[in-house]
């Protein structure tokens, strides 16, 4: 099962959700989780391989997108929310203020410039200023100069160029938005960063799975699309200029090293890190966390063995769970992250006491 099938299933079967947390039967508790599609399969593979061992703790995630995350924490209809992108100050305010809620990493995720360039078996390199002049519409052929210079030897062809973007408001887009406004000033002065921004041209698509599809079916066409989307549908995507000036392939280990080069700037329990543009000489530049959202003190779940189920669980999927990640195209966090991810979770209370786990 591909990706996109498995991230269609979660989101098929996620319409089953319990509200916050309740004992479905002796003995047995269920939690659920809303919000972000991007992690969903991971998510999803999580909670297969945790129930395995504790077969009492059912936990539904419904993939959703990350403001119907945010909504449903907000709203306490669920026990976690994810979101791709960090919540904002006013919506913190709407969860009670900064005292009141736990925000942190999962796991790290790369965007990727996934195109269709037939006859051409070279990975493209890009730059950040030439991306941005992309989908401002300023490089419209693939045999444009600046493309050619910077992929000296490819055979590039005269095409036109046909940006995709999403229409459906996104972490991707925050982030593939967020990163080229470091790189443009006039990107950041026309289209700005954001969820849902207004493309000056292109052609559009809902949620990853439609970007892919643009791309698929549209020959000269170059897309944004999370990293483990493309691999799991073999779509060609480039390498990507970063700070150091070398041209990197978005993979776990590159990913990774992005998060830990902003590890010493999480701190107290709403964790947040613009991960993109980061230094090294091997750190791939489009990266970022993808979040898990929750009430400081779990009072949006009913009783103290639920509340312990949820953190139990959490603190597997941000340990040793995150072995999957590599596995799945994700990139896990790095040690100096985790070590911030613990404490956040240990800051966890249910009706005023600590959440103790044996």
């Amino acid at each position: 099962m591909s990706i996109l099938q498995r991230a269609a299933w979660v989101s098929a079967v996620g319409v089953s959700i319990v509200v916050g947390g309740q004992v479905a039967s002796a003995g047995e508790v269920r939690l659920g989780g809303a919000g972000a599609t991007f992690p969903a399969p991971l998510y999803t593979k999580w909670v297969a391989e945790y129930e395995k061992v504790n077969p009492s703790v059912k936990i539904d995630y419904r993939s959703i997108g990350s403001g119907g995350g945010v909504k449903s924490i907000t709203d306490k209809t669920v026990a976690f929310g994810a979101s791709d992108a960090p919540l904002n100050k006013k919506e913190i305010d709407a969860m009670g203020g900064e005292d009141k809620v736990v925000q942190f990493p999962a796991v790290i995720g790369g965007v990727v410039p996934a195109y269709n360039l037939p006859g051409v078996k070279e990975t493209i390199k890009f730059s950040g200023d030439v991306l941005a002049d992309i989908f401002l519409g300023k490089i419209s052929s693939w045999d444009d100069p600046r493309l050619q210079e910077l992929n000296s030897g490819v055979n590039l062809p005269k095409l036109a160029i046909t940006p995709a973007f999403r229409t459906d408001g996104s972490g991707t887009t925050h982030v593939f938005t967020s990163y080229l406004a470091t790189q443009s000033p006039t990107f950041k002065g026309e289209v700005g960063a954001g969820n849902q921004v207004k493309w000056p041209l292109g052609q559009g698509g809902k949620g990853n799975e439609g970007v892919a599809a643009v791309i698929q079916q549209t020959a000269g066409s170059i897309g944004y699309i999370e990293q483990n989307y493309a691999v799991a549908n073999k779509i060609a995507y480039g390498s990507v200029k970063n700070k150091a000036g070398q041209f990197i392939l978005a993979t776990p280990d590159t990913m990774s090293l992005a998060g830990d080069g902003a590890a010493a700037t999480l701190k107290g329990t709403i964790l947040r890190a613009d991960i993109w543009d980061q230094p090294g000489e091997k750190t791939y530049p489009i990266s970022a966390f993808t979040y898990i959202i929750l009430y400081k003190d779990l009072s949006n779940i009913k009783t103290a063995d639920e509340a312990k189920a949820l953190v139990s669980f959490l603190k597997w999927a941000t340990s040793s769970g995150q072995s999957l990640a590599t596995q799945m195209d994700y990139a896990p966090l790095s040690d100096n992250v985790r070590k911030a991810v613990d404490a956040a979770i240990a800051s966890l209370t249910h009706d005023g006491k600590p959440v103790q786990i044996k």
